[in-house]
């Protein structure tokens, strides 16, 4: 054999293992989908489908030599003809015999395993026992006379045409591709710059013109009334002065003249921009589709996967997929793979129950997991992995997590539901009692979490016990380019995903209020906690930024069920950008995704939305001024009304208070309080909640809806710590809810300051 005719071969053997995948994958969703059929016709369909299908697998191995494979794939057109004669019937047994048989050539072809003369005699004889005595003596399958299947499937594989329009090309080609096309956004961005600066250019030689055209006349009487002179042979000072005026004017001539061609440069300039950023534009969307694969393409082996894993647990389980024909990059396919597979090992072995517990909950023996895909906007998917199982057990969570130190005793109890949740994707966390070889480490939902994070996406869940559990993921359609917010931190440009903000508000700085010790602003009826944007990636606050401004600017991130809002000093811009790699020394750093260069050349970095979120979780609480900022606030002579059943509390604030230099006055209750009010003029309420004959929340309803006490700040201290509490603090016009639970005496103070 020739160097040339072994370089073709092994080309061919490459593109035979791609497309024998491609058959393997086919047969085994095929197996799984017949398994579930129930109806006679619906199964005859499925049977003549992947009779096709292996008859095809069978004429490509032939075509590369692969006998083995060619020698299996007959024995499956086989038992497939038998069936559809309907000698034999579908049994378990027969599709066990299927799946190893497609099993053992998937491996051999995706791990280099041997077949071995051994296992395929084996596979052979298990698969021809089946049909027994009723095989063919020639070992070929009789052809069915009603099958639609004709003489056309048996001509050699290499004879078979290719599907119009479909061509194989290297994804490592590909991607070199894409990167090339993307790279051209950035000249794209610099040509928009440059028609910008020229369009200013212009615009400062039409304002030079017209304050030339002004003062013209006057420059003209003056030349005239020069030249008179010179004709009274009055020489000197004036000569050179007419001098002057005629240099000028000759300048403006030229000025203008560099005008007109700069007008002319412009519009070209402009029109180019135009022109190149439509052919950039349509260019990157077609290498992105070339690029881009129906999000079903990675889940075709999923079905089998779901069925082996559940019969493994003792369990009976199938997977729904809706329909998943939303295109994706490929990139985001590849690396989504393993965060699905171990999604879906938690809903098996976490999730679904044992079919006997689920007839004894009054539920289906065989459990559902459903995989569904949305388009959420033009630049993001949702990605749903749900099942109907027993949902999450928070007191395992929680007792996972303080075994292992992540919480202390204390918070462990002090946890919300969501708080709690979020614990499951901490390495180690696990609800299994004992650790097995697909779950127990805890390590399967930290890596889930790492791979989104690393996207740009978000994942969130919810449970309900019984019911189920459902995962959430938000990712991107595309990596490298995506529309991005410019904001600017204190002297300094970062670049926010426009895919991963909610909205950017305008909040007035009354408006924010603290509830346990956190600053909070309102959204849609509900508390949102507020945390400085500059304080999360430590940098210097501006002297002067935001002093003297009545609102500041904050960005709404996160899921609907928790969002965070980060105030920024400024929002400049909205811009498609081209994320850059930080590089191999810089792999991770946090707060920071990678780095753009904007159209002004200048390289700012784009920010990892994720762990800004988790930095905000564990933000310090209410954030203390600045030196500067507490000296110059006067407490001297403010006053302050304290509201407290309990002598000990009443007391105890009384003296905070007063050691800060507070007048302070006490009440026992809301009404003796209210009593006071009405007589006496005070700076600030701080009050407990749950007292004798009237509430603290009643308290503060009363002093709200009075016009001459609507505007007085009211704090409320409380041991009643529940969500539900928080919420209607903050409803009735408490202007920060403090639990004592997590009581600081320098938080208190603070939030006073601020307030008054």
């Amino acid at each position: 054999m020739t160097d040339k005719d072994s370089e073709f071969l092994k080309r061919l053997l490459a593109t035979f293992i791609i497309e024998a995948q491609e058959h393997v994958n086919a047969l085994s969703a095929g197996f799984v989908e017949l398994e579930k059929t129930k109806t006679p016709e619906e199964q005859l369909k499925i049977i003549e489908t992947v009779f096709r299908e292996a008859h095809s697998f069978k004429g490509a191995a032939r075509s590369v030599n692969m006998a083995d494979i060619e020698k299996l794939c007959q024995s499956l057109e086989n038992v497939f003809a038998a069936l559809k004669r309907h000698e034999i019937t579908l049994s378990p047994s027969l599709f066990d015999a299927f799946h190893k048989t497609v099993d053992s050539i998937g491996d051999h072809l995706s791990h280099q395993i041997p077949l071995g003369q051994s296992l395929i005699s084996r596979l052979v004889l298990s698969l021809e026992h089946l049909i027994g005595d009723k095989r063919p003596a020639d070992g070929e399958p009789v052809p069915d006379q009603q099958s639609p299947v004709t003489d056309a499937i048996d001509q050699p594989h290499d004879q078979q045409p290719l599907t119009p329009g479909t061509v194989r090309i290297s994804s490592a080609k590909l991607d070199s591709l894409l990167l090339q096309t993307e790279e051209l956004l950035s000249a794209k961005l610099s040509a928009g710059r440059q028609a910008a600066d020229l369009r200013d250019v212009v615009a400062m030689l039409d304002l030079w013109d017209e304050e030339w055209t002004k003062g013209y006349p006057e420059l003209q009487r003056l030349h005239h009334a020069l030249k008179r002179k010179e004709k009274s042979r009055q020489a000197g000072t004036d000569l050179e002065l007419t001098k002057l005026i005629e240099i000028f004017t000759e300048n403006h001539a030229r000025i203008k003249s560099i005008g007109s061609r700069l007008k002319t440069l412009t519009a070209s300039s402009e029109r180019n921009y135009h022109i190149t950023g439509r052919m950039v534009d349509a260019l990157l969307q077609d290498m992105r589709r070339a690029g881009m694969l129906p999000f079903s393409s990675i889940l075709a082996t999923f079905p089998k996967f779901v069925r082996d894993l559940s019969r493994d647990r003792g369990k009976e389980a199938d997977l729904v997929i809706p329909e998943a024909d939303i295109e994706i990059d490929r990139r985001i396919l590849e690396e989504m793979k393993d965060p699905l597979i171990h999604l879906i090992r938690n809903c098996i072995d976490h999730g679904i129950e044992k079919p006997e517990e689920r007839k004894q909950k009054k539920k289906p023996e065989r459990g559902t997991v459903t995989i569904s895909i949305s388009q959420k906007s033009s630049s993001r998917i949702e990605v749903l992995i749900a099942d109907d199982g027993a949902g999450i057990d928070m007191a395992k969570v929680k007792a996972s997590s303080l075994r292992l130190g992540i919480v202390s005793r204390e918070e462990k109890d002090t946890l919300g539901k969501q708080e709690a949740l979020a614990l499951i994707f901490r390495s180690g966390v696990s609800t299994s009692p004992i650790i097995t070889d697909i779950s127990g480490r805890g390590l399967g939902l930290a890596i889930v979490q790492e791979k989104v994070d690393k996207l740009g996406g978000m994942i969130s869940v919810e449970t309900y016990p019984d019911t189920g559990t459902t995962f959430r993921i938000l990712l991107p359609l595309t990596l490298a380019s995506f529309r991005g917010v410019l904001v600017r931190v204190s002297e300094q440009i970062f670049v926010v995903p426009s895919a991963n903000l909610d909205r950017i508000v305008r909040v007035k700085k009354d408006d924010i209020r603290t509830v346990e010790n956190r600053e909070t602003i309102g959204l849609n009826g509900r508390a949102v906690s507020l945390v400085r944007l500059h304080d999360v990636l430590g940098i210097p606050r501006a002297g002067k930024n935001g002093s003297g401004q009545e609102h500041i600017l904050a960005l709404i991130i996160g899921s609907p069920e928790k969002r965070i809002a980060f105030s920024v000093d400024e929002v400049v811009d909205e811009q498609e950008v081209l994320v850059k790699s930080l590089g191999r020394q810089l792999s991770r750093v946090r707060n920071i995704a990678g780095a753009t260069v904007l159209a002004t050349g200048k390289v700012v970095p784009v920010l990892n939305v994720s762990d800004l979120v988790k930095a905000a979780v564990k933000a310090p609480a209410a954030p203390v001024r600045a030196a500067v900022e507490k000296a110059a606030i006067e407490i001297k002579g403010k006053s302050a009304l304290v509201v407290e059943d309990s002598i000990t509390s009443r007391t105890l604030l009384k003296n905070i208070l007063e050691s800060d230099g507070y007048r302070v006055k006490t009440a026992v209750d809301g009404i003796d309080a209210f009593t006071i009010l009405r007589t006496e003029a005070f700076d600030i309420v701080v009050s407990d909640v749950d007292m004798p004959r009237m509430s603290g929340f009643d308290l503060t309803t009363k002093i709200r809806s009075d016009k001459k006490l609507s505007d007085l700040p009211v704090v409320l201290v409380t041991a009643l710590e529940s969500h539900e509490d928080r919420e209607r603090g903050i409803d009735v016009g408490a202007n920060a809810y403090i639990v004592k639970s997590s009581f600081d005496q320098s938080n208190l103070l603070e939030i006073i300051r601020r307030l008054i």
